[in-house]
């Protein structure tokens, strides 16, 4: 069973993929990049890029019924290792111990210029 999870609290797909898929046991969110949904403008700085990416990511949990209590697993996809403190710093403000297992990686670019892009894997 596949239940597609969508939400105007984040921003839609900017391709052909989903904000994120419901399995019946766990939800895959989509990577969320600081697009505010309700302006479309992108924040300056990785501090408040964190921020409105974990927003985006709570709104998705938030439609399939879910906390970041629920999360189990989260990527954490930077332009630049150099942003992994104020990012970490921002990340520890939203998720609490038991923390979910994490991988936190370095890419080239990401999309639209953003500074950080987060996904997540929620157990229902």
């Amino acid at each position: 069973m596949k239940k597609v999870i969508a939400t105007t609290a984040a921003p839609g797909a900017i391709g052909p993929y989903s904000q994120a898929i419901d399995t019946g046991s766990f939800v895959y969110a989509s990577g969320q990049i600081p697009i505010n949904p309700a302006t479309g403008e992108i924040p300056e700085g990785i501090t408040a890029q964190t921020k409105q990416s974990l927003a985006n990511v709570c709104a998705i949990l938030e439609a399939a019924g879910l906390t970041v209590d629920n999360v189990v697993k989260t990527t954490v996809f930077l332009s630049d290792m150099a942003n992994f403190g104020p990012m970490n710093e921002v990340y520890g403000t939203v998720f609490t111990e038991p923390y979910p297992a994490r991988s936190a990686v370095a890419v080239r670019e990401l999309p639209k210029g953003v500074l950080v892009e987060i996904e997540v894997i929620a157990a229902k």
